[in-house]
């Protein structure tokens, strides 16, 4: 028998970029993020995660090009 329970969305957080995170759900564009608070809101209103919950699970987020603790300043 097939399981047709869904699995989690897959993130994707691009490698910083003039200190900008393209953010990749399920393969499309979620737009672009400057902190790992904008993440969080931004995967919560997205329905992916609680706003609160941890950003470093490999099992949701695959991160490229530095972790969850990773964020350069973005220019101004």
């Amino acid at each position: 028998m097939e399981d047709k329970t869904p699995s989690a969305p897959r993130v994707v957080v691009d490698e910083p970029l003039d200190g900008r995170r393209l953010v990749l759900i399920d393969g499309q564009d979620a737009g672009v993020v400057v902190s790992a608070d904008e993440l969080r809101r931004l995967l919560h209103r997205a329905g992916v995660m609680e706003e609160d919950a941890p950003l470093d699970n490999p099992e949701l987020i695959e991160w490229n090009g530095g972790g969850s603790d990773d964020w350069p300043a973005a220019p101004r």
